[in-house]
């Protein structure tokens, strides 16, 4: 998993082989470690319609709601990100969480074009 931090802003960007691990059920993590310092990160995906972040200690645990992430999944391989809004006592959290799209173009092809429209 790769991590983007800047600012309210946060992107998880993950392959198509950690994509197959959340859709069975696993938790993927992220872990960076500074002498005795570590900063985690852990992402799954869960019921419900809400994305939630819960902090403890140096771990910051995403879930994602699977009905997005399945619709999501669905409409790969492509370049958009699934958007999310994490409140917290400031400003929100935006949460952009995506897989590869040169890997998914990899492993299911190319997306399909759409036929252009002919004017009248």
């Amino acid at each position: 998993m790769k991590v983007q931090l800047q600012g309210q802003s946060l992107r998880l960007r993950i392959g198509e082989d950690e994509l197959a691990w959340l859709l069975a059920g696993e938790t993927i993590g992220n872990d960076t470690q500074a002498g005795s310092a570590a900063l985690r990160q852990r992402l799954r995906i869960v019921p419900g319609d809400a994305a939630v972040l819960a902090v403890d200690a140096g771990e910051w645990a995403f879930s994602l709601p699977e009905a997005a992430v399945r619709d999501y999944v669905a409409r790969l391989p492509c370049r958009d990100a699934l958007e999310f809004e994490l409140p917290g006592d400031g400003d929100a959290l935006r949460l952009s969480f995506e897989v590869d799209v040169r890997d998914s173009v990899r492993r299911r092809g190319p997306p399909p074009r759409r036929k252009a429209q002919r004017p009248d």
